[in-house]
């Protein structure tokens, strides 16, 4: 199957061709600026918990495939435990019916999709899937 042509690092001024966003250097250096800057005191903390790693472990465990990927019909192995209604939406923190399975990808495409990332959610900005 022929591979997407790479891309250049979206990072302002970096030449390195990738097949995702960033390079790994820039991926790093905006993974630790947003871990700084963009999360609340609540999300530092929380996600840090042994409430939280438990509650995650036991996810895993019960659903060790993403439920996106095995929807598209993909075996995936899931890396991320996702709140299907967020917290700051009044999503229940623990219960198991709020939580679900993903890989990185789909996770990281729930929480773009969800603006969670950013301070406004990407369909202001005339997104025709929003």
């Amino acid at each position: 199957m022929p591979r997407k042509p790479k891309k250049p690092c979206r990072y302002p001024g970096c030449p390195k061709l990738v097949d995702g966003a960033y390079c790994e250097e820039h991926q790093r250096l905006t993974t630790a600026q947003y871990n700084k800057y963009g999360r609340d005191d609540f999300t530092k903390n929380f996600y840090q918990t042994p409430a939280w790693k438990l509650a995650r472990k036991q996810q895993l465990e019960r659903q060790p495939l993403c439920i996106e990927c095995l929807k598209q019909g993909k075996r995936t192995r899931a890396t991320m435990v996702d709140h299907i209604t967020p917290i700051k939406e009044g999503g229940d923190k623990f219960d198991p019916r709020n939580l679900q399975s993903l890989c990185w990808a789909c996770h990281s495409r729930k929480s773009a999709e969800e603006g969670s990332r950013w301070t406004t959610r990407p369909h202001e900005y005339g997104n025709p899937r929003g």
